[in-house]
């Protein structure tokens, strides 16, 4: 034994204090306090040994340098005041960034909204371009049940526009004929930028000629009509607005639907027009309408003007 170094018998685990507390319980700041307390509660009963202190590892599985401990432990509550430097800075960016969201939204709103603009469809190269532009649309519904204007125009569904004769082509050729439609549907063909509805500012001063058909012969003539719309066969200038095919149970219907009801002389050459193109017999009866009373009685095709 070296000496000037006196021996002490190592403590047993019950005389030392928990680590980091003093003998009143207290907590102590880098286990400074609680070292010190534990020694003046024990009497100096803290042995030295070679001018170390030695204390309980807080498991209790081994022995360890209670310099060394009180070490860990200055960098464990060091570590623990980061932390919550760490949390305050956290909240102070959190705070910063709910700032920066909500100017951003604000901003977002006080610019004005872009409307998306659709492309406008134009002839391709070397293709043979229409007088018009027009639009196929298709609706179907629950018959019987009553329809209102806003849910007979959330019905109708949008289904391309074409500039020339070959766009024209592109879509009709990959189209269900009319015949082979079921249960209560419409094809209708309207010019661009006019809805298939009776309060289109387009069509409420107007009104429509129908035609009844047996079973089998609307696909014939729906395309016979469209055709003649599409070539300007009716020479009624602006007056028409588009056609429609309406496949029912026990008939079908076509109809062309023109701006002016009142012109008695437009209508009456769009109804001559109309039997030629389609080969109408002499006595095939025509019945014409206008919107303005399809809008009195929520109906199409009732309480029409029958016209041999």
């Amino acid at each position: 034994m070296a000496a000037g170094c006196v021996a002490f018998p190592l403590p047993t685990l019950s005389a030392l204090p928990a680590p980091g507390r003093g003998a009143a319980g207290k907590e102590g700041s880098g286990g400074r306090e609680g070292g010190e307390g534990s020694e003046a509660a024990a009497g100096g009963s803290r042995p030295e040994v070679g001018g170390r202190l030695w204390a309980a590892d807080p498991a209790g599985r081994k022995w360890r340098s209670g310099r060394r401990w009180r070490q860990r432990a200055t960098m464990n509550n060091k570590f623990d005041a980061l932390k919550d430097d760490d949390s305050g800075d956290h909240d102070q960016n959190e705070e910063n960034n709910t700032q920066k969201d909500g100017e951003k939204e604000k901003n977002d709103r006080e610019k004005p909204q872009s409307t998306t603009k659709r492309k406008a469809v134009v002839p391709g190269p070397a293709e043979h371009p229409l007088q018009y532009n027009y639009t196929f649309w298709y609706s179907r519904r629950t018959p019987g049940r009553p329809t209102s204007s806003q849910s007979y125009e959330q019905n109708i569904k949008q289904i391309g526009t074409f500039a020339s004769v070959e766009q024209f082509w592109r879509f009709y050729s990959h189209m269900v004929r009319p015949g082979d439609l079921t249960g209560h549907s419409d094809f209708h063909l309207f010019k661009e930028g006019i809805k298939p509805m009776w309060e289109d500012d387009a069509n409420k001063n107007g009104g429509k000629w129908i035609i009844r058909l047996r079973k089998g012969l609307a696909s014939r003539c729906w395309e016979n009509l469209i055709l003649a719309m599409l070539g300007e066969q009716f020479m009624v200038g602006e007056e028409i607005c588009g056609a429609v095919v309406s496949v029912r149970f026990q008939e079908d219907i076509i109809s062309i639907w023109n701006k002016t009801a009142s012109d008695q002389a437009t209508t009456a050459r769009i109804r001559d027009t109309l039997r030629r193109v389609l080969n109408l017999p002499p006595n095939t009866i025509m019945e014409y309408k206008t919107h303005t009373d399809s809008i009195k009685d929520n109906s199409s095709f009732r309480n029409t003007k029958i016209t041999l």
